[in-house]
């Protein structure tokens, strides 16, 4: 069955938590949850996936697809909201009748009765996936992110190049006699007595 998630809403009940600052915090936090979400979905089911997320404010560079364990990932950039961007793909859907439309937000679930497609809350599927988790033996969801597998995309690895390496106008220059001084000029003057 095609499923289609919205990402936030879900992560929002799923209490899963990144570590860091606001930026890397919402990037562990959803690592974490699509690391749940491939591991509670039948490999067979991950390719008919799609998961939305917000990407207002994103920070530049972020991709706009990515799959992660066949699973389709958006990130709506150009829409004003996940929502929106759910809806689209809702009305474009061939078969809604075989969709399934996980999330809590009314505006979604109008929308996928609209086509006549089935929804769920998005509290009610995690807990189902919880519970089947349980019912297979899997360890419960973890918060703590991991290190991603695999290798980075050439977009990816410009993006986080363009977040650590620091624009040319703000490189200081290093004179060869720094190295002997490390404190600016005029440090600590304000201390020396000048009448000595």
């Amino acid at each position: 069955m095609p499923l289609l998630i919205d990402g936030y809403n879900l992560l929002h009940v799923t209490g899963i938590v990144g570590r860091g600052n606001e930026l890397t915090a919402l990037h562990r936090a959803r690592e974490a949850l699509l690391r749940f979400l491939a591991a509670s979905i039948e490999p067979a089911e991950r390719a008919q996936t799609t998961i939305v997320f917000d990407a207002a404010g994103a920070p530049p560079g972020l991709p706009r697809t990515i799959v992660h364990e066949d699973m389709t990932v958006h990130f709506a950039r150009d829409y004003a909201d996940a929502d929106a961007m759910l809806e689209d793909l809702i009305a474009a859907h061939d078969t809604p009748r075989s969709l399934l439309v996980v999330s809590s937000d009314h505006r979604v679930q109008r929308a996928a009765r609209r086509r006549r497609a089935k929804s769920i809350d998005s509290d009610r599927w995690y807990a189902d996936r919880l519970a089947e988790r349980r019912r297979r033996g899997a360890p419960p969801a973890a918060s703590a992110p991991q290190k991603p597998a695999g290798d980075l995309s050439a977009e990816e690895i410009g993006y986080w190049l363009a977040q650590f390496t620091e624009p040319p106008q703000q490189q200081r220059k290093v004179a060869p006699n720094d190295v002997d001084n490390p404190f600016p000029p005029g440090y600590a003057e304000d201390l020396l007595d000048k009448s000595e």
